[in-house]
């Protein structure tokens, strides 16, 4: 039996120093007997020669320095796992919240986990296909890759993220076989599609899991996710773990590693290919500065703490591919950025770390514009490997390039004519501006169940190419231009 201390000299928020204490290490579990007898759990964030700062992963209220007694257990926080736990949804702290039996573990890890050795891993290149025009031909997601939506207050970055969980696939090498032979024709792009679509996540010989970690999220947003996985029927390869608004603050900073825990258990154990989606890391932010804050820590950049470039590096580091392992862990952290600001210290941290961000423009959801991932501030910088022939298609990078380009031209040109009017314009400008139009209602705009294969996303860019002077496409190589654009 471990020895219980009653020597609880201050309580601050949700921390509590321990006075007279031995042999308690850093990030030890503690249990917390408060003067009715009710238990809570904490662990230790600060350990001295007879000195530990206790975290407390519930609220404090009700806990005294007088008669509240605490235990500490020699262990680090834990989640048991199974293949048992899919389908299964869990509160921020990892107890089942919906109605289910306890899960019997296989094993218990350590949720703090370590970031994978680089020298263990293995480089991403297999195309992930989303079925989102804008992320697969132009940010291209590619498996154990870290990629970030940047977001806003009221953009619909949920509803991107959970339409990215039901639809992210990777194509065999027979549909990648039969799709560098579709021509120009999108007729057979259409046809291709609705032969691929319905397959759902993984192709047919792989395992697939999603696990949703939400943070800080109102009860209407973790509602909406478990809707949106049970009416497809992909909540039974899910996990849930939610942590909503009201409850604890400390809580929060658990809920990530749970999730990315029970990740690295199906990817690198159960040899399943893992895609981990972190709702809302702003919310997990803001914990992670209240609580240095209550400790009292010097703080950084607008009040976060210094170390919050490496307490987020120690989570996205956990996403990847391990050589030697079957499974992989690909991770898509949304986070929204304070009044957009895309030098806030959370977005420029995390984009240091990860590898690009999809970026949501609040323009293009003004003008009803779903999804609004813009060109323009999005990358993807490994989509290069998973890019051309064998992957996809032969005229990918290219297209990606061209298509970028464009729209980029042809947005400074519609800025131009709103000062010196489109009388002003050549007829090239003129065309560019035409297809700035159309590729934001054609190839950007799409429905929020739309599930376009790439194929069918790079015909529909070869189409709007055909509004552009033949001698302005530079980016594209003259063979793909003769096989793939559409003749007028």
């Amino acid at each position: 039996m471990s020895t219980a201390y009653k020597t609880v000299t201050d309580i601050a928020g949700p921390l509590m120093m321990v006075e007279g204490i031995e042999g308690v290490t850093y990030d030890e579990l503690c249990e917390i007997e408060l003067t009715d007898g009710t238990k809570r759990l904490g662990k230790v964030l600060d350990a001295r020669s007879d000195l530990a700062v206790v975290q407390l992963f519930e609220e404090a209220k009700g806990a005294t320095t007088e008669g509240t007694k605490v235990r500490f257990l020699g262990r680090t926080f834990e989640i048991g796992v199974s293949e048992d736990i899919l389908g299964r949804i869990f509160s921020g702290g990892g107890k089942p919240i919906d109605g289910g039996p306890e899960i019997v573990p296989e094993k218990k890890l350590d949720i703090n986990g370590a970031p994978i050795n680089p020298y263990s891993r293995e480089y991403p290149d297999d195309f992930i296909q989303t079925g989102i025009s804008t992320i697969d031909v132009l940010n291209t997601l590619v498996r154990g890759q870290k990629l970030p939506l940047f977001s806003g207050a009221g953009l619909p970055h949920n509803q991107i993220a959970a339409q990215l969980a039901r639809q992210m696939r990777v194509l065999t090498p027979e549909e990648v076989e039969k799709g560098e032979m579709i021509d120009g024709n999108r007729q057979s792009t259409v046809d291709n599609r609705q032969e691929t679509s319905d397959q759902g996540p993984g192709t047919s010989d792989e395992k697939f899991a999603v696990i949703f970690a939400a943070m800080g999220v109102t009860y209407e947003e973790a509602q909406f996710f478990q809707n949106e996985l049970e009416k497809t029927g992909a909540l039974s390869r899910a996990v849930l773990f939610i942590n909503t608004a009201d409850n604890p603050v400390v809580e929060r900073i658990a809920t990530p590693r749970l999730a990315l825990t029970v990740a690295e258990y199906l990817a690198y154990e159960k040899d399943y290919h893992v895609t981990v989606l972190l709702t809302d890391l702003t919310n997990y932010c803001e914990a992670l500065r209240e609580v240095s804050a209550a400790r009292k820590e010097v703080p950084g950049r607008r009040g976060y703490p210094g170390y919050l470039y490496t307490d987020l590096a120690t989570m996205y580091e956990r996403a990847g591919r391990v050589r030697g392992k079957a499974g992989s862990i690909t991770q898509i952290p949304i986070l929204s950025m304070p009044e957009d600001d895309i030098t806030h210290p959370i977005p420029d941290l995390t984009g240091y770390i990860t590898e690009g961000q999809i970026y949501i423009d609040r323009g293009l959801h003004q003008k009803g514009i779903y999804p609004p991932i813009i060109p323009m501030g999005s990358l993807s910088r490994l989509k290069a490997k998973a890019q051309g022939e064998g992957k996809t298609r032969g005229d990918h990078s290219g297209m990606d390039a061209q298509l970028t380009a464009s729209y980029a031209r042809g947005v400074e040109i519609r800025e131009l004519a709103v000062i010196l009017g489109e009388s002003s314009l050549n007829d090239t400008d003129k065309a560019f501006l035409k297809f700035a139009d159309r590729f934001e209602n054609e190839f950007i705009r799409q429905g929020a169940t739309e599930n376009r294969s790439i194929y069918e996303s790079l015909n529909i860019g070869w189409d709007l190419l055909s509004e552009i002077p033949r001698e302005e496409l530079k980016r594209v190589k003259d063979e793909y231009i003769e096989k793939y654009l559409p003749k007028k």
